[in-house]
Formats: C-alpha cells, sequence, structure tokens
C-alpha cells in the first residue's frame, strides 16, 4: 500500500527491513528513488532528528561513484527518512550467500571500488562506521568487471553516526557488528576513519575465505578476538596482497593504510589475480564461551529482509550461519542487529580465556568437530588405539615371561639349575 514521505515522495512497496528501518522503493519528483524510512522510536527521539537535520549539509554533499547518493533527508511527523539513489541489483550479503566465497580478483575489484568510496567520503569528513557487505551494493545493470564483478556501491552513509547519540552509546555502550567493529571501538575509541579501512579489510577477508577473521559464536568472544587475537593466513593468494589484508587489519589504527592508498594498491594487484579460483578452505569453528549458549536456530533461522536500497535480483538463497543477536531473547535479522547496544567488556573480561591466536581454518574436507563424520572418526580411532594397546600389552607379556624363563640358564629346566647359596 502506498504511502506519502513528506510533501514530495510517495513510498510504494518495501524493499528490506533492518534493524534501524525499512527501505521502500518510492517516487519522487525525478524519478525512482529508494526511501530509508527509519524506525518510530528513532524518529520520536528530539535529539536524534536535531542530529539528523545537522548532518544534512554533509550527507547531501556526498557525489561519487561508488556511494549511493543522498538525495533528500525528509522529517515529517513522525517520519525521519532518507531519500537516495535506487540501485538496480542486490547487495554483497546476498552474493556470498549464493557463492559462499569470490575469486580473488572479483573480491579485490569490490574492495578497490569500496575503498575509493571510503576516500570520497573521509575527506568530505564523513566516517561510515558500518562497513559491511550488507551495506555494499552491486549495480547489476553496469558493465562487468574484472572475474565478472559488477561495480560496488557503498550505501547507509550517516545511518550509524545518527542513531549512536550521547545518550543511547555512552561509555558502556557500542554501536556496530561484531563481524567488522575495529579493536579501538571495542575498547571505548571514537570512531575515526581507520574503522573503515579495518572492516573493509575484514569484508575482503569475507570475500575471500567465505568467513570472518574473527567472527563465530557468541558476540562478547567475537569482540574479545578482534583486541587479542591474531588473523590467520589465508592459503593461495598472493603474498602481497596477504601483507595488505595484515597492514589494514593492524590493532594499531596508525599502522593501517588510508582508504585512498588502499585503493590504489588493491587496484596493482588485480593483473596478479588473474585466473585465481575461489580459495579452498572451509570455515573453522566457533569457539564456545562457557555459559554462552548459541540459540538452537542461529545456524540456520534468518530474519526480515536486508535493509538496503537496491531493488532484489532475486528471492532465496541459503541462510546465513553464525547470525547471533547482542541482545539476549532477540531475534536476528539480516543485519546481524546493527546498530545495537551492548556493553563494552572490562579488561579483565577481554584477556580471559583469549588463546592468542585466532581459529585457524579447517582443511577442505576435514569433518567438522562434533558432526557425525567427526563422531565416526573418532570412534574408529580409539578401536584402533584400543586394538593397538591390547596388542601392545600381549607382547609386553610375553617378554616378561620369556626373560623369566628364558634364555640365560642355557635352557637347563629348573630344577636342574644351579644357584649361588645365599648369604649367611
Amino acid at each position: 500500500m502506498a504511502r506519502k514521505i513528506g510533501s514530495r515522495y510517495t513510498a510504494h512497496q518495501v524493499l528490506g527491513r533492518g534493524s534501524a528501518g525499512t527501505v521502500w522503493l518510492g517516487e519522487g519528483p525525478e524519478g525512482p528513488v529508494a526511501i530509508k524510512l527509519l524506525r518510530e522510536d528513532l524518529a520520536s527521539d528530539e535529539e536524534l532528528v536535531g542530529r539528523f537535520v545537522q548532518e544534512r549539509t554533509a550527507l547531501l554533499g556526498l557525489e561519487h561513484p561508488h556511494v549511493v547518493a543522498v538525495r533528500d533527508l525528509v522529517v515529517d511527523g513522525n517520519d525521519l527518512a532518507l531519500v537516495m539513489d535506487l540501485v538496480r541489483g542486490t547487495d554483497l550479503r546476498t552474493r556470498l550467500e549464493r557463492e559462499r566465497r569470490l575469486a580473488p580478483a572479483a573480491a579485490v575489484a569490490i574492495a578497490a571500488d569500496v575503498a575509493e568510496g571510503l576516500a570520497a567520503a573521509h575527506a568530505a569528513g564523513v566516517v561510515h562506521r558500518d562497513v559491511k557487505p550488507e551495506n555494499v551494493l552491486l549495480d547489476m545493470q553496469g558493465p562487468l568487471g574484472p572475474a565478472g564483478s559488477h561495480r560496488a556501491l557503498l550505501t547507509d552513509f550517516g545511518v550509524a553516526k545518527l542513531i549512536d547519540t550521547p545518550r543511547r552509546s555512552r561509555a558502556t555502550k557500542i554501536i556496530g557488528t561484531p563481524d567488522y567493529l575495529a579493536p579501538e571501538i571495542v575498547e571505548g575509541l571514537p570512531p575515526r576513519a581507520a574503522v573503515d579501512i579495518y572492516a573493509l579489510a575484514t569484508v575482503l577477508y569475507e570475500l575471500l575465505a567465505g568467513f570472518t577473521p574473527f567472527g563465530g559464536g557468541h558476540p562478547g568472544a567475537v569482540l574479545r578476538r578482534h583486541v587479542t587475537e591474531t588473523v590467520v593466513p589465508l592459503p593461495g593468494i598472493p603474498e602481497e596482497l596477504w601483507q595488505l589484508l595484515v597492514q589494514c587489519l593492524a590493532k594499531a589504527p596508525a599502522s593501517r593504510l588510508r582508504a585512498s592508498e588502499l585503493a590504489a594498491r588493491l587496484r596493482e594487484q588485480l593483473p596478479t589475480l588473474d585466473g585465481i579460483g575461489p580459495l579452498d578452505v572451509d570455515e573453522p569453528d566457533a569457539e564456545q564461551e562457557p555459559g554462552t549458549e548459541e540459540p538452537a536456530d542461529a545456524a540456520g533461522a534468518t530474519g526480515p529482509a536486508r535493509c538496503s536500497s537496491a531493488v532484489p535480483a532475486e528471492a532465496g538463497g541459503p541462510a546465513r550461519r553464525g547470525a547471533v543477536p547482542l541482545v539476549p531473547g532477540a531475534k536476528p535479522d539480516s543485519n546481524r542487529d546493527t546498530h545495537t547496544s551492548m556493553r563494552v567488556p572490562a579488561a579483565d573480561e577481554l584477556a580471559g580465556g583469549a588463546r592468542g591466536t585466532a581459529r585457524a581454518p579447517r582443511a577442505a574436507g576435514a569433518p567438522r568437530p562434533g558432526s557425525a563424520r567427526h563422531r565416526a572418526a573418532t570412534r574408529r580411532r580409539r578401536l584402533t588405539l584400543a586394538a593397538a594397546a591390547t596388542v601392545l600389552a600381549a607382547a609386553a607379556g610375553a617378554g616378561a615371561w620369556w626373560a623369566t624363563s628364558g634364555d640365560d640358564s642355557g635352557g637347563t629346566p629348573p630344577e636342574h639349575r644351579q644357584t649361588a647359596p645365599a648369604a649367611p
């Protein structure tokens, strides 16, 4: 059912829902648009509305081929909305769900596009703060790039900053998606441009590997890994690309590249990646923290459609694994509860239980611990070890018998052997 958004726009059809609001396919004076209508509780927050208006100039002035442009900001009664360009395609999360991982050339081309969009935003003084596959749209109508990649555009600029009001995010809260949060955010430092570089490097790692470097399991465990663990190498990619990833995943923000430098370095890598297929690695098992059992449906439950300004190219696809809500009892949605507040762990919590290194990926085809194949293999190993132990025990018994009845007497029967007299 159509609804008016302000005096200039009409929303016709819901494209997706997320934790911050709903995206509609709409119509404006200049044609089709995407309208992100924020939640009613956000629209009724006077402080947020004030920040919304203050950010208008910065958001409207952000124009770049790899950024989904914000055309208007609407404040009308209970409606608080961003009017954006309509991108006809899908988002990067949908492609990952369909293909699991991308060829390195395609992954690097997408990351380079996003880095160029971030460079323009950072030059304008805008930090995205929520770079993740859900917020990267793929233009299906444009020309194809390396390895069949579509032009990538970064969307949802300013939403994290608008939601992150001082009242909503005090020193004990964080705003963002756990898998992509830079360590300095976990430690309570203010977000700078470097947090976007860390998040983009995490996305690139995910495009290559099929999983994020520190994700999996309870959100608290994910946050701890960002601070305490080192990233596990990915086999099969050039060393220079790997070192680029390591630098952008550095714990110290000053060690990371700037967005413009990252974009240029990624473009330089493209010729060396031609012809390399997707990596053959499997996802590591999530580390289960004591007392933090995952919901029974965490591996297969999906929430509402993802919140983006893209027209979905297709529906369906496999369910995303590892969606764990940040608030107990909440249902995980396609945005992994972005912008949901969570307490920052104390220093002793961050240090507690850390192994000091990230979980190593399993070899392709290796059984996952706890699976039926893994249990069967474990039983076979135990039976083999038991049989070997029995053989060794029998051999040891035979050896002991031979030692006590053996050939040191020259084969003389016990009753005919001579023994030395006992000492008086």
